[in-house]
């Protein structure tokens, strides 16, 4: 009930200005997002780098209306790849992107022109791009436009949510050689005839597609916080006998560091998935409806501000 409820208030603009207005302290936001620059982005990539793990960034922006705000997004893109290589960063660091930040809903064919654009200079600067994915109206769009991409860069990734109910048939048709697939629980609020509402539910989905995408000849990228998820991930590495460089684990930026260090110090590869931008709001409220606890960090931080 509080991971629908805090779903829901990422959707209220009334919540949105109330949170916005108030004096928030700086370290909930910077906790969760590394700034509103393009420099604030390569500042966080630098630190996390210098730890030994890699990084993909999200230029915070999904709701997209005009085509002006979509070459906007589009250009900022080019000039984070731009200052990534320059700072000597790739291939450590790549880019996740939104389709919709690209204009997806109301021009497909634009925002896959735009993608197409990104990841021909991400490829000429040695480095990815992953497609994130949103909710599941969009699925069938973005899968679409993967396959398109694919034809010119083999390379680029996909993100796939286990609360969808029609996820492990995704994972077998992804699961080919070269293909990379990040593998995350889902963040969207979903009707039940479309995803798994019970937590135990979502988690043996996950499992089960786990293991399909561990078996295949891909690329798998486990991108999860939950303790259990991340130690079967590491069986499965061990059962399937992946090398550490055959995959990868993926963690959000600010959330369980120690354990970010931890997989890396024991050998695996790491990335962190990085936000940056003004538009940070939808991107909280989604990271506080997967974890509810860290609304205890979120209350603390009003408390001291007050």
């Amino acid at each position: 009930m509080l991971r629908t409820a805090i779903l829901a208030a990422a959707r209220s603009t009334r919540v949105e200005r109330l949170v916005q207005t108030v004096p928030l302290s700086r370290d909930v936001v910077a906790r969760f997002v590394a700034g509103a620059a393009t420099d604030d982005a390569l500042r966080a990539t630098r630190e996390l780098v210098a730890q030994g793990l890699k990084v993909t960034l999200d230029y915070l922006g999904e709701d997209t209306q005009t085509p002006g705000q979509a070459a906007a997004t589009k250009d900022e893109y080019l000039r984070l790849l731009k200052s990534l290589a320059d700072a000597g960063v790739t291939p450590a660091a790549e880019i996740s992107v939104k389709l919709s930040a690209l204009g997806q809903r109301f021009d497909e064919a634009l925002s896959c022109e735009y993608a197409h654009t990104i990841c021909e200079l991400a490829a000429s600067l040695g480095t990815t791009v992953t497609l994130d994915m949103e909710d599941a109206a969009t699925t069938d769009l973005t899968l679409d436009t993967l396959a398109r991409l694919r034809q010119d860069f083999p390379t680029a990734g996909a993100v796939l949510q286990a609360y969808l109910r029609r996820t492990e048939g995704d994972c077998r048709e992804l699961a080919t050689p070269g293909s990379r697939i990040r593998l995350c629980k889902g963040a969207y609020s979903e009707p039940e005839s479309v995803a798994f509402q019970s937590t135990v539910d979502v988690d043996k989905s996950y499992v089960r597609c786990l293991n399909i995408l561990m078996s295949g000849p891909g690329y798998p990228m486990i991108a999860t916080h939950d303790p259990r998820l991340i130690a079967i991930g590491e069986d499965r590495a061990k059962w399937f006998d992946r090398g550490p460089e055959e995959f990868e684990f993926q963690m959000l930026y600010g959330i369980r560091p120690e354990e970010q260090r931890r997989l890396a110090a024991a050998g695996y590869q790491v990335r962190i998935y990085v936000p940056y931008g003004e538009q940070w709001y939808g991107y909280l409220m989604r990271r506080l409806a997967e974890r509810p606890a860290n609304l205890v960090f979120f209350a603390r931080a009003l408390a001291s501000r007050r």
